[in-house]
This record gives structure tokens, sequence and C-alpha cells, in this order.
């Protein structure tokens, strides 16, 4: 049976072109061990590190486990610090918005979890952007708010009958 310990020393994935605040270490390892509807991922956050910008979704539902290290957890009822063991749920829409973070001056890993649901939106309260993920990196978009358009926006006219 496929199998990952979270224990041992998994290869960390590190993205280059996170800024600052978001440089977080993460393997998932979802598909490699055959699922298909559900995902997870450790993350490993240096001190003064994000996993990613406040958020919620709205086709998924998320979970996270503090492995290691007191992160802080922003939620719409405001910030609280963490502990090993600590175990969240955030469900979709507002309510269920998060940023898991280092304010600590140890190392913190995270087990995060969740389905994996496509199309899906989401949306980033702090900066007034939404996200469209289709399945298709071509088809996905991360847009502002401020740049919604009438439903006709940019449609041909239609000859009349």
């Amino acid at each position: 049976m496929p199998r990952v310990n979270l224990a041992d020393d998994l290869p960390l994935d590190w993205d280059p072109a996170d800024p600052d605040g978001f440089r977080a270490g993460m393997a998932r390892f979802g598909k490699a061990l055959g699922a298909r509807r559900t995902s997870a991922s450790l993350y490993v956050l240096p001190p003064g590190q994000a996993v990613c910008p406040y958020h919620y979704e709205y086709g998924e539902e998320e979970w996270a486990l503090v492995l290691e290290g007191r992160p802080t957890v922003r939620t719409p009822d405001g910030e609280e610090r963490l502990s090993p063991h600590d175990l969240l749920f955030f469900p979709t829409g507002p309510d269920g918005a998060h940023e898991l973070r280092n304010d600590s001056d140890e190392p913190v890993r995270l087990l995060m979890w969740s389905e994996v649901v496509l199309p899906t939106g989401t949306a980033y309260p702090d900066s007034g952007k939404v996200a469209l993920y289709t399945g298709d990196e071509a088809e996905d978009a991360i847009v502002e708010r401020a740049s919604v358009v009438d439903y006709f926006h940019g449609e041909p006219p239609r000859p009349a009958r």
C-alpha cells in the first residue's frame, strides 16, 4: 500500500517566485498515493513566513493539523496562537477565511488537506482579488474584483431579425 511517513525528512519544494513572507516548503503527496478526490500537503514554515495570503474557498473545505511549532491562525474571529496537535477546519465561504503563518522563532510544520474540486473559486479579501481555477492553467484567472464587467461586455452585436 502506498504511504508517506510525516516524521521522515520529506523532500520539500520551495518556489523561488514566492515573495518574502510567503516562502513555505511544501510536499504534496495526494496524487503520489493515488488520491483523485482529495489531497494533502505538508508545509514547513520558517520564521516570518506564511502558507498563503488570507483567503477563503468557494468549493473546497480545508483542514489543518499542527505537527510542530506554534503557528498563528487568522480567521474572521481574529488571530490565535496554535500548539502542536491543534486541528482546524475551514468551511467554504467567508466564514472559512484563514491564513496560517509563523510569527515564532522556530520552524512550523503543518499538514493540510482538502477536497479537490474543479472548477473552483478562491477569494482574497485583503487584496480584493478573486481566482478561478479550472484544472487547465491556460483557463485559470486571478483578477481584482474592481475589474468586474457586465455579463454581455465584449460580446459582438447580434444582427436583428
